[in-house]
C-alpha cells in the first residue's frame, strides 16, 4: 500500500463543517488522502466512523472497525483511516444491516441516510468528461474518479445509475428539461428542482439551468448540480421536493 501524500492530520479549526466534530478538543484531527473525491468535499473514513455516524467513540475503535476489513466503499473493502468518501458513495457496516450514502443535504454538502439494503449494489454518478481514446472507443469519466470504456450514448452532464462494484451502467438519466436534479454546492445545496429550462455555455461560461426549486425559478451552474431521476429520484436520496404545477409533493427516502 502506497503512502499517504501530504500531511496525514489537519488543524481541527480548518476541517468542513459538515464533518460533524467538535471544536474544542485536540488540535489535530486525521485528514483525507488524495484520490477519488476532493479533499473539501469528502470523509476520511475514520472521521465518517467516530464524529459523523458516531458508530465509534475513539480513534482507536475506529482504527480496529477499519483494519480488521468491516467498512465497505461502494462494495470494496476499504483499510485506510485516510480513504476518501464523498458524494453518493454507499458505504456498508459488516455484521450489521445498516447500509448509508452519502448525500446533499440542506446547508450540508454531505450527510449519510440510512438507505434500503436492496440498493447497496446501485449508486448514481454523474459523467464529468467524454474522451474518445484509442481504437475509437468512447472513455466516460465520472464524479467519483472512475472511468469507463463503453458504447453507452450518454453525454457530459448526464448521470449514470451504475452497479457497484463491477461498475455496470443499468441506465442513464439524462440533462434534460423536466429532469429532476439535486443541487450539490452553493447556497442551495440539498435542494431539489425541476429543469426548467437549459442555456448553453461559451467557451468560457458555463452551460446554465433554470430550475424550479421551492416555488421559485433561479439559474444555477451545471457544475453545482447532479441529475438524479426523471419524475422522481432514481434511489433513495433522503428528504425531497418535486414541483408540479407550482404545487411540492414532499417525501422522506431516508427509511
Amino acid at each position: 500500500m502506497g503512502t499517504v501524500a501530504g500531511s496525514k492530520k489537519l488543524k481541527r479549526q480548518m476541517a468542513p463543517t459538515f464533518w460533524g466534530i467538535t471544536r474544542k478538543d485536540k488540535r489535530f484531527i486525521i485528514t483525507v488522502m488524495p484520490g477519488t473525491h476532493p479533499k473539501n468535499r469528502s470523509i476520511p473514513t475514520a472521521v465518517l466512523l467516530r464524529d459523523t455516524l458516531k458508530i465509534v467513540t475513539s480513534l482507536r475503535e475506529a482504527k480496529s472497525v477499519i483494519y480488521s476489513g468491516k467498512i465497505k466503499v461502494d462494495g470494496v473493502v476499504r483499510k485506510s483511516l485516510h480513504y476518501s468518501i464523498g458524494l453518493m458513495d454507499v458505504i456498508e457496516l459488516e455484521g450489521t444491516s445498516e447500509v448509508y450514502r452519502l448525500v446533499p443535504a440542506r446547508g450540508h454538502i454531505l450527510k449519510p441516510i440510512k438507505i434500503n439494503i436492496t440498493e447497496k449494489s446501485k449508486k448514481l454518478v454523474k459523467i464529468v468528461s467524454k474522451t474518445t481514446i484509442k481504437g475509437k472507443k468512447t472513455q466516460l469519466g465520472f464524479h467519483d474518479g472512475r472511468t469507463l470504456i463503453t458504447d453507452t450514448n450518454a453525454h457530459v452532464g448526464d448521470t449514470c445509475l451504475i452497479q457497484i462494484p463491477e461498475l455496470k451502467v443499468l441506465d442513464v438519466i439524462k440533462l434534460e428539461k423536466n429532469s429532476q436534479v439535486i443541487v450539490t454546492g452553493g447556497a442551495n445545496v440539498g435542494h431539489i428542482g425541476r429543469i426548467d429550462n437549459i442555456n448553453n455555455g461559451t467557451f468560457v461560461l458555463p452551460k446554465m439551468l433554470e430550475l424550479i426549486l421551492d416555488n421559485k425559478t433561479i439559474k444555477i451552474s451545471i457544475d453545482l448540480v447532479m441529475v438524479i431521476g426523471k419524475e422522481k429520484p432514481a434511489l433513495q436520496i433522503g428528504w425531497y421536493y418535486v414541483s408540479r404545477n407550482s404545487k411540492y409533493d414532499e417525501k422522506d427516502f431516508s427509511q
